[in-house]
């Protein structure tokens, strides 16, 4: 029985705002017999990683501990009575609940990784609580957000409480991306809220079990993907179909930064948030359902032509995330099932935009029928140009948010959202779209992030980025048939500047021929030197000598206004006199290397039909027969 599902991917700073992204994924499955294989397995003592644990296991011994890139963020303010002994207890029964929240990667003697999950009752999760001012909140909220963790030896999830009063508090909570995914906010969010309400009543939480861990995942999906050398395992044909689809990829995008990549990326960034009106929004929709695609296919589209005009090429891959849970029974549990994607952007042969999107669309649904292969394996398989400066394969993300946001509510609390600093930067270049809508579901309005490599780029040149995208929306809501290439990306201001705003002061200059220049300069200094080659030098005088003896043998020979000569002489002082001559004459020369094969050599004379063709004895015989040809050693003195 095959099903087509929906991939939800869930942004990491919403913890406790419920889901608030879905991304079409278009994954087909065969999910009745997913459901029957994926069940508690029996487990070895040492529990293999997932490929998504292996690949940022990989990252935190790279990087080190200290990284805070794969940093989960949440911080919120809570407004009211907040019973602070109840909110601890209720974090640790949500660790006690998901394994996930409990799992140390270790590294055995033969040095391969593995998963060790603590027992619950090896599991401290304490929640410092820090009395602060109000002007200290965004500090203290980022030394937090910013601390690394240690895979082997802290569990990956800590909670840090800032009282500001009575009734006033923050709220930061930090999970490391191994440990969690997007989808993971929402079931994390609800099962603290359960945990909360029933602590206060003074009871355990009655939650039903979770029918897997994480750890089970693990299992499975290492017996579902098989190996990827027998052809017909779902890993053999999916990586022989990604090794056909991202064959000649080039190594890195080039983007119009500010700074060349550094030979280390720091992984800093920083966020711009902008929007988009509903009457472009709207617009997208329209054309989403008449290309029978969907409103991310549409933006995808957009941005790859944005890059693409701003000099990226025209092979645009981006990167985008897809859920990965392929079973209802990881619907409510904590963990990393995410996947990337790498969606290719075919922009040659300068495309209408409306026929862009069908191609993105075709490219995109055949990957989401292929989204089984983990990323890193896919890495691992292709093995691309490594480096420490660049993400292998893709350095543009681009993750599509759609769904109503839930609430998040405690008895007698509020909540606000509080900033975790400016953040890390695992792309070049990533941007967040989320849709809103309004009564009836009608569009209502995009709101947008990019973020974005501080190595790499300035505040100010995103925000530009910012306007020209903007720009590119709304030009190709309005005129899907215009092509690519047309696409404006300026200003009118900045056209303004480019044709006429820095051409300076501007002066008028009389017209004069080369030969009446040169002549002028011959008359100012007849002396100083004019051609240095090997052995010869020539001075102005000397040159023009030279170009007028020749200038007059050509006019005997008919040349003239509207003539044409053409120069087969090699890289030589005569090759100047000979240029220098022809325009004396009035006619114009036609440069033909003597180097040429033969046949570009015939084909050229006979299409320009030179009245003479100037050569030397050294070269002369590749001139071929029918020329009227004249030796520069006759014009010699």
């Amino acid at each position: 029985r095959i099903r087509t599902v929906l991939s939800v991917e869930l942004p990491l700073r919403a913890l406790f705002e419920g889901p608030t992204v879905l991304q079409l994924a278009g994954r087909v499955e065969d999910a009745a017999a997913a459901r029957a294989a994926l069940t508690p397995r029996p487990r070895p003592a040492e529990i293999p990683l997932s490929p998504a644990q292996r690949g940022l296991w990989l990252l935190n011994r790279i990087q080190g501990p200290a990284s805070a890139t794969y940093n989960v963020p949440i911080a919120l303010r809570l407004s009211g009575e907040l019973n602070r002994e109840v909110l601890e207890l209720a974090l640790q029964d949500v660790v006690a609940r998901h394994e996930s929240l409990r799992t140390l990667l270790l590294e055995s003697a033969e040095g391969t990784p593995y998963q060790k999950i603590l027992a619950p009752e090896e599991v401290s999760l304490p929640l410092p609580v820090a009395e602060i001012a109000e002007a200290e909140v965004r500090t203290a909220v980022a030394a937090v957000a910013n601390q690394g963790f240690d895979l082997s030896a802290e569990i990956p999830f800590r909670a840090r409480l800032f009282a500001l009063g009575e009734d006033q508090h923050v709220l930061v909570v930090v999970l490391h991306h191994v440990a969690g995914d997007g989808w993971s906010m929402a079931p994390l969010g609800r099962d603290v809220a359960e945990a909360y309400e029933a602590r206060a009543a003074g009871r355990a939480p009655e939650w039903a079990p979770l029918p897997v861990q994480y750890a089970d995942y693990a299992l499975w999906q290492r017996e579902l993907l098989g190996d990827e050398n027998d052809h017909d395992s779902l890993l053999g044909q999916q990586l022989a179909y990604w090794t056909n689809q991202l064959a000649s990829l080039p190594d890195q995008l080039e983007l119009p930064t500010d700074r060349p990549r550094p030979a280390v990326a720091s992984h800093r960034g920083d966020r711009l948030v902008f929007e988009v009106g509903a009457e472009v929004h709207q617009g997208l929709v329209d054309l989403a359902r008449e290309s029978g695609a969907s409103v991310f296919m549409v933006v995808q589209a957009a941005f790859a032509a944005l890059l693409s005009r701003l000099g990226a090429g025209t092979d645009i891959a981006i990167g985008s995330p897809v859920a990965g849970r392929t079973d209802e029974a990881l619907d409510d549990l904590v963990g990393f099932f995410i996947n990337t994607l790498v969606l290719r952007t075919d922009l040659s042969g300068d495309p209408t935009f409306r026929q862009l999107v069908e191609r993105v669309r075709e490219s995109d649904l055949a990957a989401y029928a292929h989204q089984d292969v983990p990323f890193e394996h896919l890495v691992e398989a292709l093995n691309p140009e490594r480096s420490l400066s660049r993400h292998p394969l893709f350095q543009v993300m681009l993750t599509f948010q759609n769904n109503e946001q839930a609430e998040f509510r405690l008895p007698g609390l509020t909540f606000t959202s509080e900033s975790t600093g400016d953040g890390a930067a695992k792309f070049d270049l990533q941007l967040g779209v989320h849709e809103q809508h309004g009564d009836g579901g009608a569009p209502a309005g995009l709101v947008g992030a990019f973020e974005f490599a501080t190595d790499l780029f300035d505040r100010v040149t995103v925000e530009g980025l910012v306007e020209r995208f903007g720009r590119l929306l709304a030009a190709v809501v309005a005129d899907p048939e215009c092509h690519v290439g047309e696409l404006e990306v300026l200003s009118a201001q900045e056209r303004g500047e480019l044709l006429a705003g820095w051409q300076g002061e501007r002066v008028e200059v009389p017209w004069v021929s080369l030969p009446v220049v040169f002549e002028e300069q011959v008359a100012r200094t007849p002396e100083a030197t004019a051609v240095l080659f090997h052995d010869v030098d020539l001075t102005y005088a000397e040159l023009n000598t030279r170009a007028n003896r020749l200038a007059r043998v050509l006019i005997s020979r008919g040349v003239g206004p509207e003539g044409l000569v053409a120069l087969m002489l090699p890289r030589s002082p005569e090759l100047l006199v000979a240029m220098l001559a022809v325009l004396k004459a009035g006619a114009a020369y036609v440069p033909v290397d003597p180097q040429y094969p033969a046949e570009r050599i015939a084909y050229m004379l006979a299409d320009a039909r030179p009245a003479v063709t100037l050569t030397s004895e050294v070269v002369h015989e590749v001139v071929p027969s029918g020329q009227s040809t004249l030796l520069l050693e006759d014009v010699a003195d």
